[in-house]
């Protein structure tokens, strides 16, 4: 019959339309998952703090209960003139933020464009970001951020 056909050494009859539909419906998921899986648009910018005072946030990445996966954040300390920079990172867990990251760099020794993230870390919290210099030079000067999200 028109539409129809047998497997060999089953004989087990399909419907052509069945067959379709299956088809139909991988290809609606594979669109599905690659739309899921674009990356957002990348975030940057520049935020002036008193950075020798004390710790100032830099930038808040993601908010309570949005699902995203941080690719990268990268830092710019170009300006800075303090022998040590300090990089902190917080989020909230179990209702409470604390600490998940910090590290001390020196412009005269380590690159002025820091990678911090560079892979894949899934977060559901805001990631708070900050930074503090050991100079009080480096007060109202302008830091840099770069980061890019892809959504879960």
């Amino acid at each position: 019959m028109p539409g129809e056909f047998y497997i060999e050494d089953n004989k087990l009859k399909n419907d052509i339309t069945e067959i379709k539909n299956s088809v139909s419906q991988v290809t609606n998921n594979i669109t599905t998952l690659v739309t899921k899986s674009e990356g957002m648009t990348p975030v940057s910018g520049w935020v002036e703090g008193d950075w020798g005072d004390d710790e100032q946030e830099v930038v808040t990445i993601g908010a309570h209960d949005f699902k995203c996966k941080i690719q990268s954040l990268l830092l710019s300390i170009r300006n800075l003139v303090g022998t040590s920079i300090t990089i902190r990172m917080y989020m909230v867990v179990n209702e409470e933020e604390d600490k998940v990251y910090e590290q001390s760099f020196d412009p005269s020794s380590d690159p002025p464009g820091l990678w911090i993230i560079n892979g894949t870390v899934g977060i559901h919290e805001a990631l708070r970001v900050t930074l503090q210099s050991n100079s009080e030079d480096d007060s109202g000067e302008a830091v840099g951020y770069d980061y890019m999200l892809e959504a879960m």
